[in-house]
């Protein structure tokens, strides 16, 4: 996605992080702060409805979050700017080893294609009840509850299954496997933060996301981002 805007080089920083709260773009601010980037921050926030304000629309047409602005242009969806970050700003950094690359390259994509549609289902199926008239809510509680335990439910049971058995490998910190965070990990945390908080996930799992949590990096992340449900600062 490439739309240009108006702005000032020499007036704000190279790069600008258009932030929502309690949104994937937490991913991104965690990101820059490993990879020490400078970067300027937009906050947004979420309406009483929990949708995001119109003011998003400026620089994502389909009003998304995150957004970064880079030299001239705006990009959206975490996947892509995670790639098109690390690529630009890492200078080596964020690189899996040479035996995490495939992995690397598998949860990149698993977070968002695989994983992240059941968990967004799932908190769409609880959020449809409590929104709907009074006098149909628990008809409706009964049967969310039923298709989620049915259809959702197992679903991520196979998931969390798969996710601690890949983190038991060789105890391992990352998900590529290496030294230090890669894509995969910028990645998955969101999923993985926004999962713990409605459903069972297994000990590594947990570990791991803690881990995460304890570090530098994310937690400058989260002073400078404010408002996030998914963890808190230490």
């Amino acid at each position: 996605m490439d739309a240009p805007i108006a702005q000032d080089a020499q007036a704000a920083p190279k790069l600008v992080v258009h932030h929502l709260n309690n949104s994937r773009s937490q991913r991104i601010l965690w990101l820059l702060e490993e990879l020490e980037v400078p970067y300027e921050l937009k906050k947004y926030q979420r309406t009483a409805e929990m949708m995001a304000p119109a003011e998003l629309k400026t620089v994502n047409p389909l009003g998304n979050a995150p957004v970064i602005t880079d030299d001239g242009f705006n990009l959206a969806e975490s996947g892509a700017i995670v790639e098109y970050i690390i690529q630009k700003y890492g200078n080596g950094r964020a690189q899996p080893p040479a035996s995490g690359k495939i992995d690397d390259l598998y949860f990149i994509h698993y977070s968002e294609a695989s994983l992240m549609p059941i968990l967004v289902n799932k908190l769409i199926f609880g959020i449809i009840p409590e929104r709907a008239p009074f006098f149909l809510r628990p008809i409706l509680r009964s049967v969310f509850n039923s298709v989620s335990a049915k259809m959702l439910d197992p679903r991520l049971k196979i998931h969390a299954e798969m996710v601690e058995a890949h983190l038991a490998k060789n105890e391992r910190q990352f998900f590529a496997g290496g030294e230090e965070p890669t894509a995969a990990d910028f990645m998955m945390i969101f999923c993985l933060e926004a999962w713990s908080t409605r459903g069972d996930i297994g000990p590594k799992t947990k570990a791991y996301v803690e881990r995460i949590h304890a570090r530098p990096a994310y937690q400058r992340g989260l002073k400078k981002g404010g408002e996030y449900a998914y963890a808190k600062l230490a």
